[in-house]
């Protein structure tokens, strides 16, 4: 359990260094550019997954070639969940560089809604037509930055702001998320045990997150 354990903190501890060297260290300091390349993602998984590969194959009697077997076999699964993730992002990129995200932000504002319910909104629309939380927290981050410097928010205000964006950015799970799939593999559930486990719990922490961060913004704005 340790040695598990100590695999999967490596690719942390990597990128966790670079972000906090970053912070602490002038770049151009010769440590900083060695913890910024380690703690690149894709370095610091690599680095974890060679480790792992020596550690638990070489070393107890694993040939190169059922190490080669084990991994492509392992691909296969994960195949079209690399496709949906990524055909999410491009949508969340093409959003974004075609300023569709821009006129509805405009649109919903000219409304009258409130800066954290329209980020919250956006947020979870980006959310459910391409399942990535990541490019919907980036990409309604990127929308709703001019309408927050605007209003001149305070900082608690603004945290607020991004925690409604966050909210959005996890409801609805469905199978266009990765996390979707991996919740009913890991778990052997079907895809519409997964809709009303993993999506409702997603949903309802949403929700939640989102009426906490709308309660406390309507005293700190």
């Amino acid at each position: 359990m340790g040695l598990i354990a100590g695999i999967i903190a490596i690719p942390l501890v990597l990128v966790l260094g670079a972000s906090f060297g970053s912070q602490l260290l002038d770049q151009g300091f010769k440590l900083m550019q060695v913890l910024t390349f380690l703690g690149t993602p894709a370095v610091a998984l690599l680095i974890a997954v060679l480790i792992a590969f020596y550690v638990l194959g070489i070393r107890r009697g694993s040939t190169v070639q059922e190490l080669c077997a084990l991994t492509a076999e392992s691909l296969r699964p994960v195949g079209m969940l690399l496709l949906v993730v990524g055909a999410g992002a491009f949508f969340g990129k093409v959003i974004a560089a075609t300023g569709i995200g821009t006129a509805l932000a405009d649109t919903m504002s000219a409304a009258g809604l409130p800066v954290i319910v329209l980020a919250y909104l956006i947020s979870c629309g980006l959310r459910i037509a391409q399942g990535s939380a990541t490019v919907a927290i980036v990409t309604t981050g990127g929308i709703v930055a001019p309408l927050v410097v605007d209003h001149g928010y305070s900082q608690m205000a603004i945290a607020l702001i991004a925690m409604a964006i966050a909210a959005g950015s996890i409801i609805l799970s469905h199978v266009n998320d990765g996390g979707f799939w991996i919740i009913a593999k890991y778990f052997n559930l079907t895809v519409k045990q997964t809709l009303q486990t993993w999506t409702v719990l997603e949903t309802v922490l949403s929700v939640v997150s989102f009426a906490v961060a709308a309660v406390l913004f309507a005293f700190v704005s």
